[in-house]
């Protein structure tokens, strides 16, 4: 199993300047200097540049925001929020830094890598068992 925490191959870069109206999936690592207007998806790590905005809903294994991101994001890795980076929506991760001066407004959610809601309840009723056989 891959490391979470490491990035794999950046094979797409969007610079500063550039504009994307629509949504955007990329198989590797991505990173973005300019602006969407969509739902950004990745197989592997998202590096929003300090001048790269989203707006939308990202989908990602790992997030690295020194920019902005107005949506959701859904990151069962780890999602890093710059010191000078703003985060407006919910997050739903298993690893959250903040830097001191990021901006985040919004929902967090967070939960253990790899573990379902499913495996959860079978601990639970696993244990509820032993109590009532004991």
């Amino acid at each position: 199993m891959k490391n979470l925490d490491k990035p794999g191959e950046l094979s797409t870069i969007l610079g500063r300047g550039s504009v994307i109206d629509g949504n955007l999936k990329v198989e590797h690592s991505l990173r973005i200097d300019g602006k969407v207007n969509g739902d950004v998806a990745s197989s592997d790590t998202l590096i929003v540049g300090a001048e790269g905005e989203i707006t939308g809903k990202v989908t990602v294994k790992n997030l690295i925001l020194g920019g902005k991101i107005f949506g959701s994001l859904t990151a069962p890795g780890r999602t890093v929020l710059e010191s000078k980076s703003e985060f407006h929506g919910d997050i739903k991760t298993s690893k959250l830094v903040i830097d001191e001066g990021a901006v985040f407004d919004g929902k967090c959610s967070m939960s253990e890598a790899g573990r379902s809601a499913d495996s959860k309840k079978k601990e639970t009723s696993a244990k509820e068992d032993d109590a009532i056989i004991k």
